[in-house]
């Protein structure tokens, strides 16, 4: 059982590339899980963490609907962003600059074999961290991902969540809005959510500027204690 992760920062990198690379690093954890069975082996299965910051971009996950993109081809363009209709649960949600985005590509079989945990676990992850800035961050009922002011109707989500998991191997993962421009939300409906706004860490704390890498260090200590792992570089 390898309970160790590869931590890997991406940077500002293309979201087709990076899903591309996902599905390489995925690929080589079922690989080696799939050759253990076949020919009764031990061998351990890596796990990964990547942080990435994407330009504009939306994604609508396998059972999305179509019509909470509010933009065409032609307005796409204009708004210098880019849509993929992707391989994660969900539905609709926008990355781009000043969001925090995760994806652990991990064999869930080194940690606890149980899809429900995983994302409980994520969203603990985030709402540990939202506290550190004294923020009250908490689940909603029936919708994945992190809120503030949960049951009112000032609700605004803070963090989107959409996972891919096969043979418990996981990829894809959560969006935290740090310092994002949140106009670019307004045109979807996120999470295919009528009626509930998005914010942004800086926002809430009434900030130019929240520190990335500060947010990413309380991400990484929090995520390492739920799930009992070790960081390497």
């Amino acid at each position: 059982m390898n309970k160790k992760i590869e931590l890997q920062d991406l940077g500002f990198k293309d979201y087709k590339q990076t899903w591309d690379y996902q599905e390489q690093l995925f690929k080589g954890i079922v690989d080696t899980k799939i050759k253990n069975r076949r020919e009764d082996l031990q061998l351990p299965t890596d796990n990964y963490f990547l942080f990435v910051e994407h330009p504009h971009v939306y994604t609508l996950g396998k059972s999305g609907d179509l019509s909470n993109l509010l933009l065409d081809e032609n307005q796409l363009k204009q708004k210098g962003a880019t849509f993929y209709k992707i391989n994660r649960g969900g539905d609709i949600t926008y990355h781009g600059p000043g969001q925090i985005v995760g994806y652990p590509i991990l064999d869930l079989e080194n940690f606890f074999t149980d899809i429900h945990k995983y994302l409980r676990f994520l969203e603990e992850m985030i709402i540990l961290t939202l506290a550190e800035y004294d923020l009250k961050a908490e689940r909603s009922e029936g919708e994945t991902g992190v809120w503030l002011d949960v049951g009112t109707p000032f609700a605004r989500k803070i963090c989107a969540m959409g996972v891919r998991a096969s043979r418990w191997v996981t990829m894809h993962g959560f969006a935290l809005n740090v310092n994002a421009n949140l106009g670019y939300f307004d045109n979807i409906i996120p999470c295919g959510i009528r009626g509930k706004a998005v914010t942004s860490l800086n926002v809430e704390l009434g900030v130019k500027e929240v520190s990335e890498v500060e947010v990413k260090e309380k991400l990484l200590k929090h995520f390492s204690k739920l799930f009992e792992a070790e960081f390497k570089k």
